[in-house]
């Protein structure tokens, strides 16, 4: 009898034939069951909806209304299956990759800007110091029409952001608008490696330091650790406000090495998941920068993640007082996986724990002194008539003492204002128990 010719498979046969022998790979060699009937095992494949999903795919390629390729529909399917897992997994394009890459080194090519949108238009926030942007005299608040004859009305920020990035060297062109000049200023600039500083410090008053980190990059620790040094060039500190306000996290090593600043030993978090790999311990080091310098934590409902295990750190320590309004809770520890085609896959792995075993996830850290965010109003006539305001009255022997007005920064951080008084009062009541 003469043999038929083959009939081409239809697509979603002909995906189920590639997608079995891949999965297949990936099942362990065991031995034949010995039983008549094998049961099932957890590495078992999901035959049916293997089918399910290529038949599914066949009907969107036949009967969607407008033609779509083959990568874009499987791009979409590994975003879904990622997305469903939880908040924080996601599949990466490539330039979703490099933005996180960019983000969490704090370092890129560029010219040194922080943009917006304001009422739509592209407007510079502020020029980083010492980079392109600064030199070539861009101030905050221009709106730049313009990226190298681009115009900027129907641009997102991301293409924006975009757009001005690019390999050191290369020269790009901004057309600005300035209040207060009458024609669009053209500014040519050669891009360089910008480094995003996480990290900003300052002595609110004498001995009293204030430590502001945004994010966790790469360089944190080191940031921190170099800030503490310069503030305490002109004296000791008696006091320090570490603020983790609407920080988002970042990298964990990085919040183990901050922890690590004001911890002289103990550990900091540990992590657990269900692979071996991702059961990890991180303890502080004797090397400290401010191991008993009183110090005040500030968190709100967005300190999450590599914030938050530095304040959990700290709280179960009996390190540092937490103040402000409870933290974000997101406890869970993601891995970033470079893959093949230069895209990624950021997947959820551990669970992270405080040092006494407590876990954040969807619980937060709740501060030990709870205090709102507001600003302190100075109503009129709220000044009292004091003895040194009569006429005539008599002159102490002791040198007048000099009052100051409160600076602006505490009057509009009512919580910074708290904390900065809570520091005060600890140094007088460790004065008395000496």
């Amino acid at each position: 009898m003469p043999s038929r010719p083959a009939r081409p498979l239809s697509a979603p046969r002909r995906l189920l034939a590639t997608l079995l022998p891949m999965a297949l790979l990936a099942l362990p060699l065991v031995a034949p069951p010995t039983q008549a009937q094998a049961e099932p095992t957890v590495d078992e494949l999901p035959l049916e909806d293997i089918q399910t999903f290529a038949e599914v795919f066949e009907r969107i390629k036949r009967a969607y209304v407008k033609e779509v390729d083959d990568s874009t529909l499987l791009r979409n399917a590994m975003r879904g299956m990622l997305s469903e897992l939880d908040p924080h997994s996601a599949y990466l394009d490539n330039e979703e990759f490099q933005s996180l890459r960019e983000s969490t080194e704090g370092e890129f090519g560029g010219i040194g800007i922080e943009v917006g949108l304001e009422e739509g238009r592209l407007t510079v926030i502020t020029p980083i110091d010492d980079t392109p942007a600064a030199r070539a005299g861009v101030q905050a608040r221009d709106v730049i029409l313009g990226i190298d004859d681009i115009p900027t009305e129907r641009l997102s920020l991301q293409e924006a952001v975009t757009l001005m990035r690019g390999e050191p060297g290369s020269e790009i062109q901004l057309t600005l608008q300035r209040r207060g000049e009458d024609a669009p200023i053209e500014v040519t600039l050669t891009r360089e490696v910008i480094r995003t500083e996480s990290v900003r410090s300052e002595l609110l008053e004498t001995g009293y330091g204030y430590l502001r980190v945004s994010q966790f990059q790469n360089r944190t620790g080191d940031q921190v650790n170099d800030a503490i040094r310069r503030m305490e060039r002109d004296g000791p500190l008696q006091g320090l406000i570490l603020d983790l306000r609407n920080n988002p996290g970042g990298v964990l090593q990085s919040a183990v090495a901050v922890a690590d600043a004001f911890l002289e030993g103990g550990l900091v978090v540990y992590t657990e998941g269900r692979l071996p790999d991702t059961e990890m311990r991180f303890s502080a080091s004797r090397e400290t920068a401010a191991p008993d310098v009183p110090l005040v934590v500030l968190i709100n409902g967005g300190s999450a993640s590599a914030a938050e295990i530095v304040a959990g750190a700290l709280q179960d320590q009996r390190r540092g007082i937490i103040m402000g309004t409870g933290s974000f809770g997101k406890g869970s520890v993601q891995q970033v996986m470079p893959l093949g085609n230069g895209e990624g896959l950021k997947l959820t792995t551990a669970l992270y724990y405080t040092p006494n075993g407590r876990s954040i996830q969807a619980l937060g850290i709740e501060p030990d002194v709870t205090v709102v965010r507001g600003r302190i109003e100075v109503t009129e006539g709220s000044r009292q008539l004091r003895e040194a305001d009569l006429e005539g009255h008599l002159q102490s022997s002791s040198e007048p003492r000099t009052t100051s007005e409160m600076p602006s920064q505490l009057r509009e951080d009512y919580q910074l204002g708290e904390a900065l008084n809570l520091l005060k009062a600890l140094n007088v009541l460790e004065r008395r128990e000496r």
